[in-house]
């Protein structure tokens, strides 16, 4: 009865382990940031209200952020998510520039697609327009006074914060 008793023991401490082991290395060297890396895509604009998934509030109404797809996230909490220390994202389009802090995250947008709040997307092309395809955008590293600071490697878990 002994030994039974010592297996049920191991077999029940198995699936912690495996748990606990998934949570460490969540949001490792294999969920880089690819920080400089331009891409082609298009921005939509949204404007809530509210708590954004990096734990802060926000108003996409009147303050200028982004909101990137669900696919770059790699924390199973996004509050702790390396998205939320200190990236930003900068946004090209017919001449214009603009860089804006990552704040949020965006369900419905595919890899090349982000969210601007309504004033970042405003400051590119007219709202009437409602999706702006064929910019260019990029994630990049803000300093301590908030501008963009260029990197060359990519930023994972273990390098940001």
């Amino acid at each position: 009865m002994r030994a039974i008793g010592k297996n049920l023991r191991i077999l029940a401490g198995a699936p912690l382990a495996a748990a606990a082991l998934l949570a460490l290395t969540a949001g490792s060297a294999s969920a880089a940031i690819p920080i400089n890396k331009p891409m082609t895509g298009k921005a939509t604009y949204y404007n809530d209200a509210g708590y954004g998934a990096c734990g802060t509030q926000i108003n996409a109404a009147t303050q200028m952020l982004v909101a990137v797809p669900r696919s770059w996230w790699t924390s199973a909490n996004p509050n702790n998510d390396p998205l939320c220390k200190g990236i930003s994202v900068k946004v090209t389009y017919q001449g214009k520039t603009i860089t804006v802090p990552v704040k949020d995250q965006c369900p419905s947008c595919d890899a090349t697609h982000i969210d601007l709040s309504q004033p970042a997307f405003a400051r590119l092309a007219p709202l009437d327009k409602g999706v702006i395809n064929g910019l260019t955008w990029q994630f990049v590293k803000a300093g301590l006074n908030g501008k963009a600071v260029e990197l060359s490697e990519p930023v994972t878990a273990s390098t940001v914060g």
